[in-house]
């Protein structure tokens, strides 16, 4: 594309990216921030980070009515607020055609990850070929421009290349974003994911994320992973920071009925 013409593109993508990261990032960033405070909770908290309000409802079976008082036997608290960064969030995206929506929602919510000094946020793209463009995350545009939609699919090769950069498997989230077409060797890509499942990964697949609903998608391969732990649902971009949220905090995910492969 010549420079001039790319500048054009630029310009009005820009005005895209920056009305969708309007309309996503508040909502991310206070979903998400909820989710990372509430994930710190401990059990055996010092006095003064005593979750009063959950320690009672977490006790109301030993409520002594003789004495109007709930006796409580669990603590709930706060997690001390830990400096620096407290959850990696991989999001490795199929880059075939029928994804080019995903690529788009991915991007901009990759950035929006990013921002969060409470993230350390890597971007995968993959075909037949894997590219981390977790250095342009700063600019969705550049990701965009940077991103080659077509091509084969290499999923296996693709978590082989995530799976290598985890550090801390208890508190790493792996999104796969795909419609799960498998050209690479599809034992070892299973056997990837329960790899990363048994070491204390939070994996999940979104087979779509954009406002029309799911694509086609490989419904043997999405049971194979759900089967695995490892839910396989169609997403619309609303519904995201939910989805990361849910997985930040090991709960169950919002899966919308008819929607998933559990």
């Amino acid at each position: 594309m010549p420079e001039t013409t790319k500048d054009t593109a630029r310009a009005v993508v820009r005005k895209v990216v920056e009305d969708l990261e309007k309309r996503l990032s508040s909502r991310t960033r206070a979903t998400l921030n909820g989710a990372l405070d509430r994930s710190a909770r401990v059990s055996r908290p010092r006095h003064q980070d005593i979750d009063w309000n959950r320690t009672i409802r977490a006790n109301l079976k030993n409520y002594l009515p003789e004495y109007r008082t709930v006796i409580p036997e669990r603590l709930i608290g706060y997690g001390r607020a830990a400096r620096g960064v407290k959850k990696d969030v991989i999001l490795c995206i199929d880059q075939s055609g029928s994804m080019a929506a995903s690529v788009v929602y991915a991007s901009v919510f990759g950035a929006v990850l990013a921002s969060m000094r409470s993230l350390a946020t890597r971007l995968v793209v993959f075909d037949t070929a894997v590219v981390d463009l977790t250095d342009e995350l700063d600019d969705p545009v550049d990701v965009l421009f940077g991103t080659q939609l077509g091509g084969g699919t290499d999923i296996n090769r693709a978590l082989a290349y995530c799976q290598s950069q985890i550090t801390r498997p208890a508190d790493t989230v792996v999104v796969l974003i795909s419609d799960l077409y498998e050209g690479g060797i599809r034992d070892e890509m299973l056997g990837r994911v329960a790899a990363m499942k048994a070491s204390g990964v939070q994996f999940v697949t979104l087979l779509a994320l954009s406002d029309e609903g799911a694509p086609s998608y490989d419904r043997e391969h999405a049971g194979a992973l759900a089967a695995l732990g490892a839910p396989a649902f169609a997403c619309t971009p609303d519904l995201f920071p939910d989805v990361m949220a849910a997985a930040i905090e090991r709960r169950q995910l919002p899966i919308p009925d008819g929607e998933s492969h559990r």
